[in-house]
């Protein structure tokens, strides 16, 4: 009821659609019930009884009385069927169309929040969460929340409105019979919620389990080269396949829970209605209830069981539903999110410094210091590179610089003001980043290089790819209106990589995060990348993870990362001549970069 009434908020702008929508609902309650009153006339007169005489034996049928010509009543009776069959068929349709519409209003709005959300949160959240998990809550869980707004809550109340319509009418014939009919009711209940918190429990297990189908088949799919480099075929097969076999049990108890309580529940309708049966036939025979009446209330009594088991079906889908929507809502109320102080201010420019504090940093759930008591000046105009042994804290570092996370100790001052003051969205806009792992999105190369910003011309976007040394394979390959394919697969990584380079020169922002990702392409791609890496890094305050000893070489100074820590900093000449951790360090990475580059010279 908590998950319904959370939804239902989302639907208060359209409150007057939804209350239109119910009002026209329980019209369709009410023109079935009233059909329904027309039947006990009929009969009455075909068991040769006087119409007039057995329609005054019950109030509601009195009170249709009034409306019937007294010439011609059969006449009468078909029209006025026709005409409430018209009328709820109209009211049903409006009815479902206006319900139908604020439910999808809601959903858009439920699936756009939980879109949002996800991405405000920190690097923790995602650390937590895998991405095949929460593209299954935006997708697979919200589709079944929506189904129970938009179908289900119509469902529900338009069998409740009947089910009440259908109880008038069946209490105006005879009230002792139908109060007698609702002994069955309390079983009832008791049916529909052992069956429903059974669902409950295998709904949540069942999505689990698809989250676990889908995160393999992401995983092995993505990582196609190395399970057929490695001979896995059979391996993953053979665990994709337990991964399904225990989804199907789990669904199978579904089905069992799902398709065992229309039965039980029709049984012990129909149980009533026999014992109804032998007791009303001696209330005909002494001439107490005529058959008209008992046939309108038989009819009454079987229709309400449909509207019951109806609803005893939609109690057993929404609680697979809230299952979902649980999770949804669990989500929704996970705050990790890097927040602006109430009167945060605007970074404009970048003019001195960047500076790091006294700067430590703790990852979740661990004890030991990615970076610890971190001390570092980097004046506007330098470049700085970041060397040291793979999770020696150097991503860490750039991730706190645009506050991927905020430290857990100590401060990062732009121009002297600790970063957590200034808005986060204007902090980012003067860095740019070039990340190691390149991500385009399948779409043009124009929309991946100007990404989102409608305000920019071609002739920049173009000039952006002249000087990453894009422009003539984009030609090439077809123009700036092609396709890169999932996560660029089109292109070739060097060609990823200028496209990249080419979207952070048109962001121009004063601060450049690089990590340098040469080391993966052959000679003739790294030499061109690094030519477009060159413009970037011109007139830009430049710090550098570097894995290549060209880049190093080019660095106003290194700081030398080891377990967290600043162990040196210096020129490339400097810390070699000390001969510490970094000449130590030269002589496993950088050594050969150096040979390699010396032969390439010699051959040319």
């Amino acid at each position: 009821m908590n998950d319904l009434l959370r939804l239902l908020r989302y639907a208060r702008p359209y409150s007057i659609t939804l209350i239109a929508g119910i009002l026209l609902t329980s019209l369709v309650g009410l023109f079935e019930a009233a059909r329904i009153a027309l039947v006990g006339p009929i009969f009455d007169s075909l068991a040769g009884n006087q119409l007039t005489n057995s329609v005054t034996q019950s109030n509601i049928f009195s009170y249709l009385n009034s409306f019937l010509p007294q010439i011609n009543q059969w006449s009468s009776i078909a029209v006025l069927l026709l005409i409430f069959t018209l009328l709820k068929g109209i009211a049903l349709f409006f009815s479902g169309y206006l319900l139908t519409y604020v439910g999808q209003k809601i959903i858009v709005k439920l699936r756009q929040e939980l879109y949002e959300h996800i991405l405000k949160q920190s690097e923790v959240f995602f650390t937590n969460h895998r991405s095949t998990d929460l593209t299954a809550h935006i997708i697979n869980d919200v589709e079944k929340v929506q189904h129970a707004v938009t179908v289900l809550l119509y469902d529900t109340l338009r069998e409740s409105f009947t089910l009440i319509a259908l109880l008038i009418c069946a209490f105006s014939i005879s009230w002792k019979l139908s109060l007698f009919s609702l002994i069955v009711v309390p079983a009832i209940y008791a049916i529909t919620v052992r069956f429903g918190r059974r669902l409950r429990q295998t709904s949540h297990k069942t999505q689990e389990g698809v989250q676990e189908v889908l995160g393999i088949a992401q995983e092995t799919i993505t990582n196609n080269r190395v399970v057929k480099a490695f001979g896995m075929e059979k391996f993953e097969s053979a665990r994709f396949l337990r991964s399904l076999e225990k989804l199907r049990n789990t669904n199978m108890k579904t089905a069992s829970a799902l398709y065992l309580s229309s039965p039980i529940l029709e049984f012990v309708g129909f149980l009533l209605l026999a014992v109804l049966i032998l007791f009303v036939q001696n209330l005909i025979a002494q001439g107490n209830f005529s058959i008209g009446n008992f046939t309108a209330l038989l009819l009454a009594l079987a229709k309400l069981y449909d509207p019951m088991r109806k609803l005893s079906q939609t109690q057993n889908t929404y609680q697979q539903i809230f299952a979902a929507s649980t999770r949804v809502f669990t989500i929704l109320d996970e705050h990790t999110e890097i927040v602006d102080k109430p009167i945060a201010k605007q970074l404009t420019t970048f003019q001195h410094q960047i500076e790091l504090s006294n700067v430590s940093f703790y990852y979740p759930k661990s004890e030991q210091a990615a970076l610890e008591n971190i001390n570092l000046t980097i004046k506007k105009g330098q470049m700085v590179a970041l060397v040291g042994d793979s999770g020696s804290g150097k991503s860490t570092l750039t991730s706190l610089l645009m506050r991927f996370f905020d430290v857990s100790s100590g401060k990062i001052l732009i121009d002297g003001i600790d970063i957590r003051e200034f808005q986060l969205s204007s902090l980012r806009a003067q860095m740019a980043l070039v990340s190691q792992h390149i991500a385009l999105f399948n779409d043009t190369i124009y929309n991946n290089i100007a990404y989102g910003r409608s305000d920019i011309s071609k002739e920049k976007v173009t000039n952006a790819a002249k000087a990453a040394y894009a422009h003539d394979f984009i030609l090439e390959r077809g123009g700036y209106e092609i396709t890169v394919g999932e996560n660029g697969t089109e292109l070739a990584g060097g060609q990823r990589q200028r496209i990249a380079i080419a979207r952070a020169l048109l962001k121009n922002a004063p601060i450049l995060i690089l990590d340098e990702a040469t080391s993966a392409l052959d000679n003739k791609s790294e030499r061109i990348v690094q030519e477009a890496l060159n413009n970037l890094i011109e007139d830009r305050t430049t710090i550098v993870i570097a894995h290549r000893l060209s880049t190093i070489r080019q660095a106003s100074q290194i700081v030398v990362l080891d377990q967290g820590k600043i162990v040196e900093i210096g020129t490339h000449e400097q810390l070699l001549a000390i001969e510490g951790f970094y000449h130590k360090l030269y002589q496993l990475q950088f050594a050969q970069d150096e040979l390699n580059e010396e032969l390439t010279l010699t051959r040319e």
